[in-house]
């Protein structure tokens, strides 16, 4: 481990990474299994929306946050892949939590959602900016 780090950084900031990145990890990994287990009913929405290639894309989507959560847990290509997940949940926030265009009923729901992926948004972008997160992988390894 790169000693420089050890002394400029307390203990605990490694440990709080560690269990930030896991959390995201979780995230992306019950997200993406859902999607496996369930993608007729996932092809189904997306193909509602008028997403072509709905049943591909549904497994692209699948395949992507489940690897990407699984690579999240295991600190591999962690900085990358924290990137490609916040570049992904931009444009799925804006599809899927558009409160603006929400109904009276949904609209708090959707307001919620929307924000709650701003927040999952911008930890991903910390996960991915830490130079802690690449010195967790190797300390994994």
């Amino acid at each position: 481990m790169d000693k420089t780090l050890a002394v400029s950084v307390p203990n605990h900031a490694h440990l709080g990474v560690a269990i930030g990145r896991l959390l995201m990890a979780v995230l992306f990994l019950v997200s993406g299994l859902q999607k496996i287990t369930h993608l007729a009913a996932v092809t189904t929405m997306l193909a509602g929306l008028g997403m072509p290639f709905a049943q591909g894309v549904a497994l692209l989507v699948a395949m992507f946050e489940t690897g990407g959560g699984l690579s999240l847990a295991l600190g591999w290509q962690t900085r990358r892949v924290a990137m490609a997940l916040a570049l992904f949940v931009v444009p799925a926030t804006l599809m899927f939590h558009s409160f603006w265009n929400a109904d009276a009923a949904t609209y708090s729901n959707q307001l919620n959602h929307f924000l709650k992926n701003v927040a999952i948004f911008g930890a991903l972008l910390i996960v991915a900016s830490s130079s802690l997160t690449s010195q967790l992988g190797k300390v994994c390894r």
